[in-house]
């Protein structure tokens, strides 16, 4: 459907594709992998001639109609459900026309107007508009009344319907919230045509797609399957590629070796030259050049709080002129993971400010800790960096006394080490914002962290870092994510956020996107929670577990601080002893030392050995 051959682009003196090439198959799904950088979005302006090439040939079939979604979103008078009908400018067309023509021609218009299916439009495009979080009431108002973000969603939902014969979409699920996420991987899993998308979420690719084209230094490569499928492959065929790495520098290095003892020899002359040509027709096999992923650090609490960290008691919360929620009876423990579902506008950030502090409550009792403190990180807040500063400025701000080398250390932490902290903010990457604003936010090691969207403008590998960063942190988590694979990894608990209250949900993430697909004729039924399912039972028992071993954790952290006191004090006694000073001068103060040093000694291997048994029984039980 698509072939794509010898493709190369530049930007400056930066090769951005370098004669990459690829054919996909009719009908085909597939989902463009890459690094953040890598030029994905270049290939689609590529595909779509918006952009010259320096070379190669891009071949789709005559009459192909290829759609994107707009850069501009609609924001004028018309009504939602005007301008996505208007998307299918056939249809518009043909309508319009039908108006006025008569005889052969209206005949023929009618006929047309059956074949593309005209006359069920309305109701199709009232139900892509609904799938993305648009009830009856807002399809009839206009777009002006709406914000950027959901306006955005009207110009996907006008791509959608308009079923273009080669459908680009460049991370789709950036302006969802879940329940539009979830019902878009149902939507592209079931699309006639075929659908090219750029992602970095794992679950669109694993549930929605049938190939993976992968972007790496300029070559596209074309694998059969999801993500999971496509992430063995890669990592058999790097793993065959280094065997045949190693296995060719030993070849070379054996031929090699026969040249130069043999060349000057005259009865080795023939078999020394057909070595040499053997040696230059021996293609070398590129080293693996692995992209480092930097850490993501979210500093743990020094001290634990006892549980609740916050307890709810018909709690209502919202503003002075409007109420949001209501009846809430709810209590968070000092290492919760609790993922908050529900559609945007249904107060998940009214929750948020309210259960960290930022908003008092309209009635009802919050008990909290008045040491708690509270981390809170939502993509709005990139705005609140200042991009003439570099990321080292800003973690000065938080640490101004201590010496530059600590301040660059912290900034390394962060993922900004060397001459990258030095960077001003305007030239950072939208992840790399992102990275610096979650650790600035997490920089005291809060009590209780507050992620709203926190994957936005993060690539695969860095999502999976920022999953593992949550897992080793030990305060409590609210995370508000559409990215459903963060939400399985990380919550142990889910809490639902509709009908003007919040309530725990018994179920998991499939009983979920069950409810969501459902659709609005089984409203009644929403309001009765699933009961249940194994991954339920397992986050409860996460929890649990996760709870009875921080007692072991606390001591383990005890035992390490006592091994570095006697390390440290084992050092200042060696460096005495060393000086010999004191054996001249005070014998009796030499061979206190030596007891001491005795006696720390014996100190460190005991609680070693404590370390050990601790180390081990935590293991067990993880």
């Amino acid at each position: 459907m698509l072939r794509v051959n010898d493709l190369t682009y530049r930007i400056g003196d930066r090769l951005i594709l370098d004669q990459a090439g690829f054919a996909l198959p009719e009908r085909a799904r597939v989902g463009i992998v890459g690094r953040n950088g890598a030029g994905k979005t270049t290939l689609f302006r590529i595909i779509q001639g918006d952009i010259p090439t320096e070379g190669g040939t891009i071949g789709l079939p005559k009459g192909t109609r290829i759609g994107g979604v707009a850069q501009e979103a609609p924001a004028g008078p018309e009504t939602l459900h005007a301008v996505v009908l208007a998307a299918d400018t056939e249809r518009t067309r043909l309508m319009q026309e039908a108006e006025t023509a008569d005889g052969l021609r209206r005949a023929e218009i009618e006929t047309r107007l059956v074949d593309i299916d005209a006359h069920s439009a309305p109701a199709r495009a009232a139900a892509i508009l609904h799938g993305l979080g648009f009830d009856a009431d807002a399809q009839a108002r206009p777009c002006s009344d709406f914000s950027g973000g959901w306006r955005m969603r009207v110009a996907l939902a006008a791509v959608l319907f308009s079923e273009p014969d080669l459908l680009l979409l460049d991370e789709p699920t950036n302006y969802l919230d879940i329940e539009g996420t979830l019902w878009l991987y149902d939507y592209l899993e079931r699309y006639p045509r075929t659908a090219v998308i750029i992602s970095h979420d794992r679950d669109l690719l694993d549930t929605s797609v049938d190939h993976i084209l992968h972007l790496d230094r300029g070559k596209l490569t074309l694998y059969r399957g999801g993500y999971t499928s496509f992430a063995r492959q890669l990592a058999e065929k790097r793993t065959l590629q280094a065997k045949a790495r190693v296995k060719q520098e030993a070849e070379r290095a054996h031929l090699q070796s026969f040249v130069d003892r043999f060349k000057a020899k005259a009865t080795k002359a023939r078999q020394a030259q057909s070595r040499m040509k053997r040696l230059a027709k021996m293609e070398p096999i590129a080293a693996l050049i692995e992209d480092d992923v930097p850490v993501i650090h979210l500093p743990s609490p020094e001290r634990a709080l006892s549980p609740p960290l916050v307890a709810m008691e018909r709690v209502q919360a919202g503003y002075p002129d409007r109420t949001v929620l209501t009846g809430l009876n709810l209590t968070l423990a000092p290492d919760d993971r609790v993922a908050l579902l529900g559609a945007n506008g249904n107060g998940k950030s009214t929750f948020c400010k309210l259960i960290g502090g930022r908003l008092d409550p309209l009635s009802g009792e919050v008990r909290r800790w008045a040491k708690m403190n509270v981390a809170y990180f939502a993509q709005h807040q990139l705005d609140e960096l200042r991009p003439a500063e570099s990321a080292y400025a800003h973690v000065r701000d938080l640490m101004p006394d201590v010496p530059e080398a600590r301040a660059r250390a912290a900034a390394a932490r962060l993922g900004f080490p060397g001459h990258k902290a030095d960077t001003p903010v305007s030239q950072l990457s939208g992840g790399e914002k992102a990275r610096l604003l979650m650790g600035l936010a997490a920089f005291h090691g809060p009590h209780l962290l507050i992620l709203d969207e926190p994957t936005n403008h993060l690539d695969i590998e860095s999502r999976q870092a920022l999953v593992e960063a949550i897992n080793d942190y030990e305060g409590a988590v609210i995370l508000v994510s559409h990215d459903r694979f963060l939400v399985e990894a990380c919550a142990d608990r889910l809490w639902l956020v509709r009908n003007g209250t919040v309530k725990p949900f018994d179920g998991d993430m499939d009983d979920y996107r069950r409810l969501v697909l459902a659709g609005p004729e089984s409203e009644a039924q929403k309001s009765q929670e699933p009961t249940g399912g194994a991954k339920a039972v397992e986050r409860r028992s996460n929890a649990e577990r996760r709870a009875a071993l921080a007692p072991m954790r606390r001591k383990l952290e005890a035992v390490e601080a006592r091994m570095a006191k006697l390390s440290a004090a084992i050092a200042k006694i060696d460096a005495a002893l060393a000086d010999g000073t004191a054996f001249r001068t005070d014998a009796a103060k030499a061979g206190e030392l030596a007891r001491m040093r005795a006696e720390a000694a014996s100190a460190l291997g005991s609680a070693e050995e404590e370390w050990l048994e601790v180390s081990e029984e935590l293991e067990g039980e993880a």
